[in-house]
């Protein structure tokens, strides 16, 4: 494990108390080629993630501080979530698929194509209270051989999906953005919000009882590189992935500060015992921070 020195931007009073916890930044790992698809078991005290060229999922025991291969191949998976029963959910690029490993180990698909056409390669999924499953579904999968296999887009757009909980029927919910990324609900799941990775904005959505979005508009921009996944902690404040490390927004869409990272962040997420461990997939590391801020719930 190597250890350095985390520095803070500050750029809002505000975002001072939640720095409060380590002042340093930990490597857990570091020879990946693009490290991504964070997400935290808390019933094992593991953390999986995604090495997308490499095409394996990769496993983090909190307890021994080991790092092991949880699945190679692994259909060059990208963004990971946990369901409401403890279930892993993957987008893979290279199966073109949302998939679920299941308790005893094995893998279902719970989405590869719309309207008969295949899927582009689900990036980033997130599940809501009542089941329903929202994942995004950019080209860069198929974009090149690098972090899938290349090919031509069926569907021919980018889109953020929704899967119906009861039925398994697969809906668009939002058409506009250019590269859909990141998403993760409000703590309310009165808002989506989804990064859209191509124009370096975040976009938030209001969610109707029937699991439709309407009034999209922009809610933040980047102002370095671009965002792409993200988590909300227990007061509603947005962590970001970006160029230079993990952005911190609050409610509104204001940037209160930065923790700083020596290599561009692709995605993160909150862990550990009390939920204030902010895990970090940055390229070819993954990195830990103790803040003074605790994860969202599962609802």
């Amino acid at each position: 494990m190597a250890k350095g020195d985390a520095l803070y931007q500050m750029f809002d009073d505000r975002f001072a108390p939640l720095t409060h916890g380590d002042v340093r930044l930990e490597q857990i790992y570091g020879d990946c080629r693009w490290a991504e698809g964070p997400a935290y078991f808390a019933a094992g005290r593991y953390f999986v993630w995604s090495d997308i060229p490499n095409d394996r999922i990769l496993r983090w025991d909190e307890t021994t501080g080991e790092v092991g291969v949880l699945r190679h191949p692994a259909g060059y998976t990208n963004g990971h979530t946990v369901d409401r029963e403890g279930r892993l959910v993957s987008c893979e690029h290279g199966g073109r698929r949302v998939s679920r490993t299941e308790h005893d180990g094995s893998v279902s698909t719970l989405a590869d194509s719309y309207q008969g056409k295949r899927l582009n390669s689900p990036n980033d999924v997130v599940v809501k209270s009542d089941g329903s499953i929202w994942f995004t579904d950019p080209a860069y999968g198929i974009d090149s051989d690098y972090e899938g296999f290349a090919a031509e887009s069926e569907i021919g757009t980018c889109n953020v999906y929704r899967i119906d909980p009861a039925t398994g029927e697969i809906r668009v919910v939002a058409d506009q953005l250019d590269r859909p990324n990141g998403l993760a609900f409000s703590l309310d799941e009165q808002q989506l919000y989804v990064s859209d990775s191509h124009n370096n904005n975040m976009w938030r959505f209001d969610v109707d009882p029937v699991g439709k979005l309407t009034a999209g508009s922009i809610f933040a921009t980047c102002t370095e590189g671009c965002f792409d996944g993200f988590r909300l902690d227990s007061a509603g404040r947005i962590w970001s992935s970006a160029a230079d490390g993990v952005h911190c927004l609050d409610a509104e869409g204001t940037l209160l500060g930065k923790i700083l990272v020596p290599e561009t962040v692709a995605n993160i997420v909150f862990g550990g015992r009390k939920r204030n461990d902010l895990f970090i997939c940055a390229t070819t590391s993954v990195y830990t921070v103790r803040v003074s801020a605790t994860g969202a719930k599962l609802h």
